[in-house]
């Protein structure tokens, strides 16, 4: 197993590398967006899965690093001194900055407490950014442009992406080392047993504090990044929609192994880059994964990932079986049977189908649904996501090893892991 993964990232970074000479211009920023949305949940799931800190206000601190790199990019161009390449670390300054002061306030309480403290603080500096126009642009937001450093060109989407990946690759050293360090094991020593950890002399106080500061440095990198990126920022950086779409990348990619939110935002930022073009309801279906998710994998694609590298390791499992092939066709007949249902009742209960109706005379328009026009009065597109969904479900019943883990297993499968 250990050989694949290691064939699989040979093949990525390879991948990575290969991309500005080979792919398009959209394809570089789809995963310029990528990376800039891995490092910022990689920087999120520093607080939740290292120290064990939900945080649901972690946008407050990406749009202060965008607003900042910003400001920064503007008073480069009237004339001021500051490389380039190290523009995302004014990001970072203003995230730790902001963060120190916030999470010395959240880190008094924990648990709920803590969460609501954090979304209360997301609030506040939501609703300063939408009254103090002189400083965050209203709606309109702020806009900069790029600027050369020395030999090195920013004017172009491949620098940028070069740009990018490389800071991409520093944090994860970073983060890699620092959850491997002393430092590291006091914060997950505070996550599983904080009285213990005080016991032993350390200021949990303290140390909760620091977590935040540089979990918010690091989401404000990743605003800096996304300022280079799109040479502007918005008040929109600030609301809820920010928070909610990092804690989905880091909750399906697995909050547990370090590379989870990685895949979490590849995933979630392709699906909506493709989803979008694709569906009115993308976000419908990017919220049942989530449900799926939690449901059946709580812990994280990566998570499972990791498990089942384990259990092939020790001889207890194939590394695919005939029950995962069961499995991925149980998905794909649920996912056709909800693609169905949801686009023709989400398609003629729009306004804009009423609007065809009524002009048409009545008649009711084809609905375009993977490259085919069906009659929604027609049966067959009904029962075709009828009895997809009903035939994905059943299969899902019939299997035991795919059902939803009940919370009696999962209580015995701890206390024969603690034996």
């Amino acid at each position: 197993m250990k050989t694949v993964l290691y064939i699989g990232a040979a093949i990525a970074a390879a991948a990575l590398l290969a991309l500005p000479i080979f792919g398009d211009l959209g394809t570089m920023n789809l995963v310029i967006k990528i990376m800039i949305a891995a490092i910022f949940a990689l920087g999120f799931n520093l607080l939740w899965g290292q120290a064990g800190l939900p945080s649901f206000g972690h946008a407050a601190y990406y749009g202060i690093g965008t607003f900042a790199t910003i400001y920064m990019m503007n008073a480069i161009d009237r004339g001021g001194w500051f490389p380039t390449p190290l523009l995302p670390l004014v990001g970072a300054g203003a995230g730790f900055a902001f963060g120190l002061v916030a999470g010395w306030f959240a880190t008094i309480r924990s648990g709920v407490y803590f969460a609501m403290i954090t979304v209360a603080l997301a609030e506040l500096v939501s609703a300063i950014a939408l009254k103090w126009e002189g400083l965050f642009g209203g709606e309109a937001g702020i806009r900069s442009i790029r600027t050369d450093w020395g030999p090195f060109s920013f004017q172009s989407t491949t620098s940028v992406y070069w740009l990018t990946l490389i800071w991409m690759l520093l944090v994860m050293a970073f983060l890699f080392g620092l959850q491997r360090s002393p430092f590291g094991l006091v914060v997950r020593g505070i996550r599983e047993r904080e009285l213990r950890v005080r016991f032993l002399g350390y200021d949990t106080h303290r140390v909760k504090t620091l977590v935040f500061a540089i979990s918010a440095a690091v989401s404000g990198l990743a605003g800096g990044l996304l300022a280079i990126s799109d040479e502007s920022a918005s008040m929109v950086l600030f609301q809820g929609s920010g928070s909610a779409f990092v804690v989905l990348n880091t909750v399906i990619g697995g909050a547990g192994v370090f590379l989870g939110p990685v895949i979490g935002a590849a995933l979630t930022t392709s699906f909506a880059y493709f989803g979008a073009n694709l569906s009115h309801f993308w976000m419908l279906y990017l919220g049942i994964a989530f449900v799926v998710t939690v449901m059946y994998a709580p812990q994280g694609i990566g998570g499972a990932i990791a498990q089942r590298a384990r259990a092939v390791k020790a001889g207890e499992k194939a590394a695919f079986g005939t029950g995962d092939l069961i499995g991925i066709v149980a998905f794909a007949l649920t996912f056709l049977g909800l693609i169905f249902l949801i686009e023709i009742t989400g398609t003629i209960c729009s306004e804009q189908y009423r609007a065809s109706i009524a002009s048409a005379k009545g008649v009711w328009p084809p609905v375009r649904l993977l490259g085919y026009d069906f009659n929604p009065l027609s049966p067959l597109p009904w029962l075709i996501g009828l009895l997809s969904l009903g035939a994905g479900i059943a299969i899902v019943v019939a299997q035991p090893h795919l059902r939803r883990p009940r919370l009696l297993d999962l209580v015995t499968t701890k206390a024969e892991a603690g034996k």
